[in-house]
């Protein structure tokens, strides 16, 4: 896997392989709400997580024994974040279209985004994906789910956190094998909500398959893309060029969901696109943090 080498991967523009990592994991989410009928929100979730771990192990065969503390607290810290962030975003797109679920969970990164400005210029890109945030949530004509809003925005907590985590763990471990790590983490965290919802069914032909996939385009890429990006860009940059994210998922749940767009939420769609445009070209430069 060429994400495993971090000498080619510094080859590529930090940029695109966010743009990258969005695409794939959209494309995954979009995958994952097929499960939902067979084996509820819960199931999706742990499928994802669990495929995911097996072929982040599988890559990395990261060693149990002899790893520091610092190690072993990042890994967890990340795990546990992971855990909170995939079930409560599965369990949100369960009750909403996937392009708002996104939108309502962007608040994270664009918190952290707002905490790690270094220049007034920044905000402006801030305040344009915001605009974008707020047209693409006012824009559906249905009756949102007040659970899925609320599970939404604590995901969106989970992703801010998740930002700031993986750079922790980028810093603690030369390569994937931290990721590895916490993808077993929170597999074992997501087992019960994942085992009552999908039983028997987790196991079923068709299920194994999209699982698979969606380990594979959710997690696996997008995080180890972002593993190598974290280690040479600040996180609230990394939080600016997120903000395509929403549009991106608006796109996947027209293309494979069939759920509409409203005139508003492709308006608000170009505005955060226009913002993750604007931040890559023009935004403060990529530092490190201590």
């Amino acid at each position: 896997m060429a994400v495993s080498n971090p000498s080619r991967a510094e080859l590529i523009p930090a940029p695109l392989l966010v743009l990258t990592g969005i695409a794939s994991v959209q494309l995954g989410n979009a995958w994952a709400d097929t499960l939902f009928d067979r084996v509820g929100a819960g199931g999706a979730g742990l499928a994802r997580l669990a495929w995911a771990m097996l072929i982040l192990m599988l890559v990395y065969r990261p060693a149990l024994r002899g790893r520091t503390r610092e190690e072993w607290l990042s890994a967890v810290a990340l795990g546990l974040v992971l855990a909170g962030m995939n079930l409560t975003f599965y369990h949100a797109i369960a009750r909403l279209p996937l392009g708002i679920a996104v939108t309502v969970e962007f608040i994270g990164p664009l918190a952290v985004a707002v905490a790690h400005s270094r220049r007034r210029r920044d905000l402006v890109w801030v305040l344009l994906a915001a605009a974008g945030i707020l047209s693409l949530a006012h824009g559906d004509s249905h009756h949102l789910s007040a659970v899925g809003l609320m599970l939404a925005a604590i995901a969106g907590g989970f992703w801010g956190l998740y930002i700031l985590v993986q750079a922790r763990v980028g810093r603690a471990f030369s390569d994937g094998s931290g990721l590895a790590l916490a993808m077993l983490v929170a597999t074992v965290v997501a087992i019960p909500d994942g085992v009552i919802e999908g039983g028997s069914a987790l196991f079923h032909p068709g299920v194994i398959e999209v699982g698979l996939a969606v380990g594979l385009l959710s997690s696996v890429i997008p995080y180890s893309l972002e593993l190598q990006v974290l280690r040479r860009m600040a996180p609230g940059v990394f939080g600016v060029l997120m903000s395509i994210e929403p549009a991106a998922a608006a796109i996947a749940g027209v293309a494979i969901l069939g759920q509409g767009m409203s005139p508003r939420e492709v308006i608000g769609m170009a505005l955060v696109s226009a913002a993750s445009v604007g931040a890559s070209l023009l935004g403060a430069p990529a530092e490190a943090l201590a």
